[in-house]
């Protein structure tokens, strides 16, 4: 396990489905360094089979050092959220970390408020053990899961980096060998017994942005030219890139100033560009004059989804359909602006 270090001392953490599960194990890791807690859920009487209330969780928080604020939120609700964030400032005069729901979203507030607060995401390698996961799962499920407590050690150590630390899609299991863990059973329900992959990553996943410690630099594309296609015959996806093509101006290149590669496999697929850096832009079959900012891998079916927005890159991304690398920043303009073509095509 990782050690506390006492380094949250005195800093409020907001956390969001704080009462139960993952969301407790973060603010107990954190209250074990006399941080704040609030405890912003839904939760104020408890479950028949979700056991746990934001009280009983306040409690048991300020047995092992902090401090709570138990607060009634449903994250759907903003005036809920508002309120909590109110008090949470009237009690403990601010709150210095969050940890909400994660998604793509998490990637623009890094570069929005960049300097400022560091916006990070945390995804588990393996299946983690909670209520609901006996609910899904059934009997038995447990023993292909790891405990919670991997998930707070990993956050606590999110934790602890400086601001410039930001824009990451960390996994669990990587950032806990950076700090040294090299024994990963003691995080096992039941050491020995073959885990259950995360439903949202491959079995062997690689870092999805930064590479942990990287604190803030943008992870580079690979050089070198990709393997030469067959030159593509018409379809879905040439047709897409023409109307792209199409769409393009001066303004739009100087918003964006980003060149992306798209890989697509199946039907129609191959080596595609989206040029949005040179002079006026340029979109075709192949490979772009210069050097890629952001590759993206989708099936062509996928691709002519996305652009016609019938489906969502958020969606395509967090279930494993679409896989970008390079900067990711650059990753979430592409989106807006295939909103923006989304009713041309």
């Amino acid at each position: 396990m990782l050690p506390n270090t006492g380094k949250l001392a005195g800093c409020t953490v907001f956390i969001t489905g704080a009462s139960r599960g993952i969301g407790k194990a973060i603010a107990l890791k954190a209250a074990k360094d006399g941080a704040n807690i609030v405890i912003a859920a839904k939760t104020t009487h408890a479950h028949p089979k979700l056991p746990g209330t934001i009280y009983t969780a306040a409690e048991e928080i300020e047995a092992v050092g902090g401090k709570a604020l138990p607060c009634v939120v449903d994250v759907r609700d903003e005036q809920q959220i508002s309120d909590a964030v109110d008090k949470a400032v009237k009690k403990f005069g601010a709150y210095t970390i969050a940890k909400y729901g994660m998604s793509m979203c998490v990637l623009g507030m890094a570069e929005e408020f960049k300097g400022e607060i560091a916006v990070n995401a945390l995804w588990p390698k393996t299946a983690i053990h909670t209520a609901a996961m006996d609910m899904l799962g059934g009997s038995g499920i447990e023993s292909q899961c790891r405990k919670v407590d991997i998930i707070a050690d990993a956050a606590y150590s999110i934790f602890k980096k400086p601001k410039s630390f930001t824009g990451n899609f960390v996994i669990d299991e990587n950032i806990l060998k950076e700090e040294g863990i090299k024994s990963f059973d003691i995080y096992a329900v039941k050491p020995g017994h073959p885990l259950l992959p995360d439903f949202f990553l491959d079995e062997y996943p690689e870092p999805v942005t930064k590479k942990i410690g990287s604190q803030g630099a943008v992870p580079e594309v690979k050089e070198g030219k990709l393997q030469p296609q067959p030159k593509s015959s018409s379809g879905p996806v040439e047709e897409t890139f023409k109307i792209v093509k199409a769409s393009l101006s001066d303004d739009v290149v100087k918003a964006t100033q980003a060149i992306y590669l798209f890989e697509l496999s199946g039907e129609d697929g191959g080596t595609w560009f989206l040029d949005l850096k040179s002079k006026g832009g340029n979109a075709g079959y192949g490979e772009p004059s210069d050097r890629a900012d952001v590759v993206m891998s989708m099936s062509a079916d996928d691709f002519v989804k996305m652009f016609s927005g019938k489906l969502k890159p958020t969606m395509a991304f967090m279930s494993g359909r679409l896989k970008i690398k390079g900067n990711m920043a650059l990753a979430i303009k592409l989106e807006k602006l295939m909103n923006q073509m989304s009713a041309k095509l």
